[in-house]
């Protein structure tokens, strides 16, 4: 990304029933004509037809595709709709979104967020995670227009999604922690403003964490707040390296070591414990927020076997070379995995 440009979302609406509003918005934001809506199975139901009548009623021309999950293939898919399009909506999840807005990257036309659930700070980020050959790659890719975040909707999804969501947000921590690192050793481009938010937030996550519930609205505005902000961090930094670190490597490195992964955000939080403690900070307050929220802290609680987080830790080092962490450039060996895990209680 071009350290010298900034691209954030235009327009952002939060609130029960906005996605009633998304023609109206549509239209305010000056589009007209065609429009692809991009829905995942269920979320169609969900929020999709919503969205979509509501920009029938203000005269769009309205394509629906349905994806399945987020892989290149089902982004050329979405592509090949976007010839005579003026605009793509994403109605779903993270693969949903994440699928909508890298078509509408390569295609060059605008994208509009609009999240049913908020599991990860891809909402209102520069970035789309697609799956390739090798796992799943973070991609450079336009920053949406707007977001219109329903959160009557987002409340109904299940909790652990909104739970790995504030994992996602926690996880800030280490990512700014290794940013620093980096900065200090290779003299890595740092922004001091675009850290300071990220942090905030996660600050801000934590502390209210007795406050995040089970089918509250107000829950649901909070977390899409703080996902809305992270992603702004990253539009600022001009790189994923306010919300993404050593934490994030470790994920990764799951998603393709264990057989049935873990949500993106709840891998993330339980890597961040760990790296907490490899940075020498403590790993405690991380781990009983994430316990307040209902979000795993541990293997047992992510549905992995130990033996996969040790090899996850062993080989997080090779995801993104180019990324310096406090996993340095060799990793850790297998008994400082093995020891680091059980020391964090995370095995």
């Amino acid at each position: 990304m071009d350290p010298r440009k900034i691209q954030l979302p235009r327009e952002i609406y939060t609130g029960p029933g906005v996605i009633g509003e998304t023609g109206k918005i549509c239209s305010e934001l000056r589009f007209k004509g065609r429009v692809v809506v991009v829905t995942g199975p269920t979320t169609l139901k969900i929020g999709g037809e919503a969205a979509i009548e509501s920009l029938q009623d203000e005269g769009f021309e309205v394509d629906q595709v349905t994806v399945r999950e987020a892989s290149m293939g089902d982004v050329k898919d979405v592509q090949d709709l976007l010839d005579t399009a003026s605009l793509v909506l994403g109605v779903g999840g993270g693969k949903v979104i994440d699928v909508a807005k890298m078509a509408a990257t390569l295609q060059g036309i605008h994208f509009i967020s609009v999240p049913t659930a908020a599991s990860h700070d891809g909402i209102a980020s520069p970035r789309a995670s697609i799956k390739n050959g090798e796992g799943t790659a973070s991609l450079e890719a336009s920053s949406p227009i707007g977001v219109i975040a329903d959160t009557e909707i987002i409340s109904r999804a299940p909790f652990r999604l909104l739970a790995s969501g504030c994992a996602d947000i926690v996880s800030n921590y280490t990512a700014i922690m290794d940013w620093k690192l980096a900065h200090r050793l290779l003299n890595e481009r740092y922004s001091e403003s675009a850290a300071a938010l990220s942090l905030m937030t996660a600050k801000m996550i934590i502390r209210s964490a007795d406050a995040i519930k089970e089918g509250l609205e107000e829950s649901a505005r909070l977390v899409v707040k703080s996902l809305i902000s992270s992603g702004i961090a990253i539009s600022i930094a001009g790189s994923s390296r306010p919300a993404s670190g050593s934490e994030h490597k470790f994920s990764h490195a799951l998603d393709v070591i264990a057989p049935r992964p873990a949500l993106h955000g709840e891998q993330c939080g339980v890597g961040a414990i760990m790296m907490m403690h490899l940075h020498g900070g403590g790993w405690q307050f991380i781990r009983d927020a994430l316990s307040k929220m209902n979000a795993p802290t541990n293997a047992y609680e992510l549905g992995i076997d130990p033996e996969y987080i040790i090899e996850a830790l062993t080989t997080a080092h090779t995801i993104r070379r180019e990324r310096y962490t406090i996993l340095g450039d060799r990793g850790l060996t297998r008994e400082a995995a093995e020891n680091l895990a059980k020391i964090t209680e995370v095995i």
